[in-house]
């Protein structure tokens, strides 16, 4: 559906990574030349992710780019847009867009598109294999797997606060005619090669340099973590009284599993073109004691 045209609509990106040195660039140019202003909190990584945003930041003037031990600054950085003109991008570390999607998708938001609802989904696979000699990835898609896809129009409400994690939970105010299930499903009119908000979601593959080759695969999110706040308080908070999760996200550690694992890898097992979320990798190298390549991107 269109609405009446506004010129002045605005895209904000919102990343929170820790410890995503090897997809988080890619992650950030996709959606660098969309987006006019990315707020990009780096929570105390420990591997190159640090160095990465800020190289970026020198070279994107739109990056917002800080190191932050509270991931609720991620979200507390996006209230000012609440009750205005603005759809709100989120893009983790292992979410890669198609960069001509977002445009078209840009333009689609600028005319109206849209603005009769306040969440968008869309096509997403989840990765757990990349042959870039090829150019393709491996994955399950979404439908009939979980969407991660985070795009709000802020527009739709007053105030969003109490978010632990950006986008995710908290208190919100709609305006009247919205409210939470205001959604559009992209993918229910669309197809993975017309969607443009398909997402190349590389959760499955190493996205640390640090990561163990047991560990690829089964990272926890923060929800199952609870680990919102880092460094030595966060750690004395959580041995003293333990955040409890979510009824979801314990359930699934009962069983055994992860998150990602009980919703991400659903259905066929598929292979896409990967090469409109790439990129260009100007070198692969393969990081000690892992079987999957670590990019470094030109």
């Amino acid at each position: 559906m269109t609405g009446g045209r506004s010129r002045d609509v605005q895209l904000i990106g919102s990343v929170l990574v820790r410890n995503e040195d090897v997809f988080v660039e890619r992650a950030i140019r996709n959606a660098a030349a969309v987006c006019d202003r990315i707020h990009v909190l780096d929570h105390l990584s420990s591997d190159g992710t640090w160095s990465v945003v800020s190289e970026l930041a020198s070279e994107f003037v739109n990056l917002d780019v800080r190191r932050t031990r509270n991931s609720a600054d991620a979200h507390r950085v996006l209230e000012q847009y609440a009750g205005t003109p603005t759809w709100v991008l989120g893009v983790d570390g292992d979410e890669l867009f198609d960069p001509a999607g977002l445009e078209e998708l840009r333009a689609a938001l600028g005319a109206g598109t849209h603005s009769d609802v306040f969440r968008l989904k869309a096509h997403v696979l989840n990765c757990d294999e990349i042959d870039f000699e090829r150019g393709v990835a491996h994955g399950y898609m979404a439908p009939p797997s979980r969407p991660v896809t985070k795009l709000f129009n802020f527009a739709a409400i007053d105030s969003w606060r109490g978010c632990l994690d950006p986008l995710q939970g908290g208190e919100i105010v709609f305006r009247p005619g919205f409210h939470w299930e205001s959604r559009r499903d992209v993918a229910e009119s669309t197809s993975w090669e017309t969607d443009p908000l398909r997402c190349l979601h590389v959760c499955f593959v190493r996205r640390s340099s640090l990561d163990r080759a047991d560990e690829v695969g089964w990272r926890q999110n923060l929800d199952e973590t609870r680990a919102f706040r880092q460094g030595p308080f966060g750690r004395v908070v959580r041995a003293l009284r333990r955040p409890a999760r979510s009824p979801g996200a314990d359930r699934v550690a009962q069983l055994g599993s992860t998150w990602k694992r009980e919703w991400y890898m659903r259905g066929e097992r598929l292979v896409v073109d990967a090469t409109p979320f790439l990129g260009t990798a100007s070198a692969l190298r393969e990081p000690e004691g892992s079987s999957s390549a670590r990019v470094e991107w030109g």
